[in-house]
């Protein structure tokens, strides 16, 4: 900043000492028009900071005294400018700091008016004299402009005369289909932009509209995937509804982990091959249900005795076959005959029964296959066999993961680990069944 000496009051250009005449013309005239005078300052088109060339403020001169104060936030901002650019953010911080003190207005006057705010012909702003200087800053600072007052005032004019209902809550279907599967986005694509819950009677009202979507997912997160996939058939909108992530993280992050998955596989990978969406992934990648047991009803027939030679008598055997499965890698197989149904069996299927037939080992599932190894019989500890299953797991429908087939049974020798395969002839399909309580 110029200091004031009146050597330096001497020694001001002819284009100030011009543009001073035609301000005070300005003054002048304005008073005559009954016009508030125009501003000495007006914003700049674009963010470029200079100081001008020569003293343009002294005690001999009162009209100027305030641009002293105005040039010197100039060269603040200007060396604020330099400081960010150079990555000397501190300092740029302070010089900031200290040029909007010098002049609150000085974000206005640096970044421009709107075309509502462009300023009146024939005034002058600080940039169109200092671009008069031989001494010219090139420096133009390359971030967006702020708002300027009158451009926050129109905002907030317009924020007030939206009117705001909270018993609309409008979903919008474009948000929703970006990473779903081919099919269902295109289903989606055909749903019209703005969704909402419709009465069945247009007379009647909708409680559920006035709840906001929000706490409609945090109150869903709380169902099972059949109860969710339910409400989704309600409408349009409750499908979208029912694709947020939240639902269905939960379940993927708490499924998807070993025996469902390898050692060595993480849940990202997985997601990775499903476009990372956990709705997705929970119904296409496979996986054992733990929430029920598989029960296969297996029957054949037998041929019986009869005192009548001219009489035939044969009897339809019927066996159930249980596999309940535990997150832990566990798993229970239990083979009953028809005396016990399947109703009293199931609540008693835990690792601490013990009956003819139980048998305990491990699981893991790997792609689509299902390895039960180890199967041995908890009352025996010292037996000389044990057993192992191979099983294809399948879902009928998507999604259910609700089928074993038998794909081999082998009697494994303990002491040589040889297996040796058993006849799959009378063996059918296990089928999922869901289990309340174990109680």
């Amino acid at each position: 900043m110029s200091t004031n000496h009146p050597e330096g009051n001497n020694a001001e250009s002819e284009e100030l000492r011009r543009f001073r005449e035609q301000w005070k013309a300005e003054v002048q005239r304005s008073k005559q028009q009954g016009a508030p005078p125009p501003d000495t300052q007006a914003p700049p088109s674009t963010r470029q900071v200079a100081p001008t060339n020569g003293t343009i403020a002294g005690p001999s001169n009162p009209l100027v005294a305030s641009e002293d104060t105005d040039t010197r936030a100039l060269e603040l901002y200007q060396a604020a400018v330099n400081a960010e650019d150079a990555g000397r953010h501190a300092e740029a911080a302070r010089l900031y700091s200290q040029a909007f003190r010098l002049a609150p207005g000085l974000d206005s006057t640096m970044f421009g008016y709107t075309q509502e705010e462009k300023p009146p012909a024939g005034k002058h702003t600080i940039s169109s004299v200092s671009a008069t200087s031989p001494k010219l800053s090139s420096k133009v600072h390359g971030k967006k402009p702020s708002v300027g007052r009158a451009s926050v005032d129109g905002i907030v004019g317009g924020m007030e005369a939206v009117k705001l209902s909270s018993a609309t809550h409008v979903v919008h279907a474009h948000d929703h289909y970006a990473q779903l599967s081919s099919a269902l986005a295109g289903i989606l694509q055909s749903f019209p932009k703005s969704l909402e819950f419709l009465p069945e009677d247009e007379n009647e009202p909708v409680p559920l509209e006035l709840l906001p979507d929000e706490l409609l997912i945090y109150v869903l997160c709380h169902l099972d995937a059949t109860a969710i996939e339910r409400f989704a058939t309600v409408n349009r909108k409750a499908r979208l509804v029912t694709l947020d992530s939240h639902i269905w993280r939960p379940f993927v992050q708490t499924i998807y982990r070993p025996p469902q998955i390898a050692d060595d596989e993480d849940i990202e990978d997985l997601l990775e091959r499903y476009g990372a969406d956990y709705r997705r992934t929970y119904i296409e990648q496979p996986r054992v249900r733990l929430d029920g047991v598989y029960i296969a009803v297996n029957q054949y027939i037998r041929d019986g005795l009869s005192e009548n030679v001219w009489v035939n008598v044969s009897h339809l055997i019927t066996y159930h076959r249980y596999l309940r499965f535990y997150p832990t890698g566990q798993v229970i197989s239990l083979l009953a005959n028809e005396d016990q149904e399947p109703q009293s069996v199931i609540n008693m299927l835990k690792p601490t029964l013990r009956m003819k037939g139980l048998y305990i080992g491990q699981w893991r599932l790997e792609g689509t296959t299902v390895h039960v190894t180890e199967l041995m019989d908890p009352s025996v500890p010292d037996a000389r066999y044990t057993f192992q299953m191979t099983l294809e797991l399948r879902s009928r429908p998507v999604g259910r993961w609700n089928r074993l087939d038998f794909q081999e049974y082998e009697s494994v020798a303990v002491s040589t680990g040889e297996a040796v395969a058993l006849p799959l002839k009378k063996e059918r399909p296990f089928w999922f069944s869901k289990v309340r309580s174990y109680a």
